[in-house]
């Protein structure tokens, strides 16, 4: 099997056409497509099927996508042991992340990366939920996952980063049993602006209102992290998200507060146990460098 074949079929999936994939390997489409029709027959399988004037993956196309990324990749880590001087001058890093990580701690991490390696392109996907972080990465579309641990998948390198704290966030003039605190059980009954389920976040607060025994009433459900905030302030309800966004949230006038007991979760790094690239090393251990408690 030529890689270089391999590369192109993942030419055409990323870039919907067999024309538009040949651009991008820097081929003639002719090219592209004798090569392609050469795996074809190597696997004795049917990679696309032609709809129209676009191409589909075929059921074997869909579950050859995964190793052959993953091919690709070893083939980097293979070139990049070589040069991995040079690696860190040019490259990319691929991410994937909850969307309530991309403020704390993804932003921080990736802008110190990019500080210390500037020619390094980083790319960062958002999982359909909580649950697809493990898969993206042992799957080999990205390589390391910034998620909620355990992500479910025992084959991963898990990397414990920090303990992350949920708080409420309610809308302005809101009154609370005690300044700065509100207990689980007080949710009774309050206006609630929530992510769908399935989400982390709002895993982490069921769990709380199902220990506590409390009915939750979801005023606003909205899978549109970026509405929660004005829905807060404009008095929609209370809703929950990690403490930078509370604070942020605090100085437009949202009233904070932590839960009791505290929602908190586990936040780490995982990856495939394979070496990775020099790109996906060093993001790593910037993060563990970042995690290590400071000496006073």
């Amino acid at each position: 099997m030529e890689l270089r074949h391999v590369e192109y079929v993942l030419a055409v999936i990323d870039h919907g056409s067999f024309t538009a994939g040949a651009e991008a390997v820097g081929v003639a489409q002719p090219s592209l497509s004798e090569g392609i029709r050469r795996l074809e027959a190597e696997l004795d399988v049917r990679l696309f099927d032609r709809v129209g004037r676009s191409v589909v993956l075929t059921d074997a196309g869909r579950a050859f996508e995964g190793p052959a990324r993953a091919m690709l990749r070893e083939r980097g880590v293979a070139m990049d042991a070589v040069g991995a001087v040079r690696a860190l001058v040019t490259g990319a890093l691929e991410l994937v992340a909850l969307p309530t990580l991309a403020v704390d701690p993804l932003a921080g991490l990736v802008g110190r990366f990019r500080t210390l390696h500037p020619g390094i392109v980083v790319r960062v996907a958002e999982p359909d939920d909580a649950s697809a972080i493990g898969d993206v990465v042992a799957e080999g579309h990205s390589e390391v996952g910034l998620a909620e641990l355990p992500v479910g998948r025992d084959e991963l390198v898990a990397i414990p980063l920090t303990r992350q704290e949920i708080v409420a966030v309610c809308p302005p003039g809101t009154k609370l049993p005690a300044p700065g605190r509100l207990p689980v059980g007080a949710l009774a009954g309050m206006p609630i602006v929530a992510i769908p389920a399935g989400r982390s976040t709002r895993d982490l607060l069921d769990r709380a209102l199902a220990s506590a025994g409390v009915t939750p009433f979801i005023a606003v459900e909205i899978a549109q992290r970026e509405a929660i905030a004005p829905l807060v302030l404009s008095g929609a309800g209370t809703s929950f998200v990690p403490r930078p966004m509370a604070d942020a949230l605090g100085a437009q006038g949202a009233v904070v507060a932590r839960m009791v007991p505290a929602l908190t979760r586990q936040i780490g790094l995982v990856h495939r146990a394979n070496p990775l690239t020099p790109a996906a090393r060093a993001f790593v251990e910037l993060a563990r460098a970042e995690a290590r408690p400071k000496r006073r």
